[in-house]
């Protein structure tokens, strides 16, 4: 099940928040956990029972863990628990990738190959991979206690606006929230708003760009593309993840809100950037400061030798792509981008001053634009020929008016991503986001909302296309 389908808005979602506004408090994480093992149950029955049993054990090892004096039975307390949480990811989301491989080499060496049944990926497994190692070092590093019941845990990790595509709650920002935490009608309408803003971003621009994307970067080959279509596809794509993520986002922030959490910010307008290194403080902005938190600062940080910091900067970018994906192309990827960002420490962040912000601009998002061939392309020969189509100067002329719903939601996009290079673009950004509402904003907000609500549930309804980036990750 995922926010943008009519069994979600429909029937699970006013049922879900009918009962959760009408029980008494003592109930609500009850109601909210119960609805969270519907909706996972929804799209996975099997692995439900995997990711129940093992919260419940590592909710108990962790518990052992904080109750142990002993600084060695501590830290090996902790590891047991990064490898239970590590290793199930390992399992289910990297053991094809790593028997294809070793099958590829033993048919390259004339070899038999090795026997082996395709494992399922769990949905959210990335994701809340990554929440279940904050609870246990956090709790090691002394920032946060415990949970004492492991309901709560399992809520933490299960909660269903963010379990399958974030953004990544650390622990210690929320644990106060989950035993303690107070709902208003301004947090519900204000959560109401942020979600019909997320569900317009992915339904109304994100899927139609889909569309366009795939019609192009989905062809099995590219050798009669011409270099007009290649750059309008990868355009389409480039603003398809983002509104798509973007907007989910959105929608789970909104969701927690109208339950009193407040989920961090997952987003900040990347598409404005000026350097990759500022791209990354904007783009996924909970997997960033996991990555630098939990990774980067533990390999050393900046407390270490030059050529040390370039390679831990190449070694997190490519357990971030690899994480994204179990596809050489998502290693690819995070190793593209590992590279701009250790040029730009090493002598390039100065070049990009003396062009001016413009210059700097353009620099990053053509980085960022080509960067999305081979995270979209898994077929690396392929990409590379998308690449070759790009920069084959053959560009056709193509009558656009042909197809006047694409290149009316094309620009809409490409404003709303831009939007923040306007004067006032901040400050609108920040009153319908983050403001206090008076009054006439709430009616004006809920007037938005409810078209932008209605004119989803009619793009839902005439459609069959609603794919969801990031649902596989």
């Amino acid at each position: 099940m995922v926010f943008s389908s009519t069994i979600f808005l429909l029937y699970f979602l006013p049922l879900f928040l009918v009962i959760y506004f009408l029980v008494p408090k003592w109930l609500k994480n009850t109601t909210i956990l119960l609805g969270s093992i519907v909706f996972y149950s929804w799209g996975a029955p099997t692995f439900i029972f995997i990711l129940m049993a093992s919260t419940f054990l590592d909710f108990h090892l962790v518990g052992m863990m904080h109750k142990s004096k002993e600084e060695k039975r501590k830290r090996d307390l902790l590891v047991l628990s990064i490898l239970l949480n590590v290793g199930l990811l390992a399992y289910f989301k990297y053991a094809n990738f790593f028997i294809e491989n070793i099958n590829s080499f033993f048919e390259y060496v004339g070899q038999a190959p090795v026997g082996w049944i395709d494992v399922a990926l769990p949905i959210g497994i990335s994701f809340y991979t990554f929440q279940t190692l904050t609870y246990s070092i956090d709790i090691y590093r002394g920032v946060s206690k415990p949970l004492d019941k492991v309901t709560d845990y399992i809520l933490y990790i299960m909660m269903f606006p963010q379990l399958i595509a974030g953004p990544i709650v650390r622990f210690n920002s929320i644990a106060e929230q989950i035993t303690n935490r107070k709902e208003s009608m301004d947090d519900r309408l204000l959560g109401f708003y942020r979600f019909c803003i997320g569900l317009g971003k992915k339904v109304l621009i994100a899927n139609v760009l889909g569309a366009k994307a795939d019609e192009i970067m989905g062809m099995g080959s590219f050798s009669t593309l011409d270099s007009t279509t290649a750059w309008i596809g990868i355009l389409a794509y480039t603003f398809q993840i983002y509104f798509d993520f973007s907007g989910y986002s959105d929608m789970a922030i909104g969701l927690g809100r109208m339950m009193g959490f407040r989920f961090p910010e997952n987003f900040d307008n990347p598409y404005i950037s000026k350097s990759i290194t500022e791209f990354w403080r904007r783009w996924h902005i909970t997997l960033g400061t996991w990555m630098r938190d939990y990774l980067y600062i533990p390999l050393g940080g900046n407390q270490v030798s030059p050529i040390r910091l370039y390679g831990n900067l190449w070694l997190v970018f490519l357990i971030s792509g690899l994480w994204h994906g179990a596809s050489w192309n998502f290693v690819a990827w995070g190793m593209y981008h590992g590279f701009f960002l250790v040029i730009e420490r090493l002598f390039l962040k100065d070049i990009l001053k003396k062009i001016g912000a413009l210059g700097s601009w353009c620099y990053c998002f053509i980085i960022s634009v080509l960067g999305w061939v081979i995270f979209r392309i898994e077929d690396m020969g392929l990409a590379m020929q998308y690449y070759q189509k790009l920069f084959a100067f053959d560009f056709v002329k193509i009558d656009l008016l042909n197809e006047p719903r694409f290149v009316s939601i094309l620009i809409i996009a490409m404003f709303f991503s831009f939007f923040l290079f306007l004067p006032f673009g901040k400050k609108i950004q920040d009153l319908i986001f983050f403001q206090n509402y008076k009054m006439r904003t709430h009616l004006l907000m809920w007037g938005v909302s409810m078209v932008l609500l209605y004119l989803c549930m009619g793009s839902l309804s005439t459609t069959g296309f609603n794919p969801f980036i990031y649902f596989r990750f």
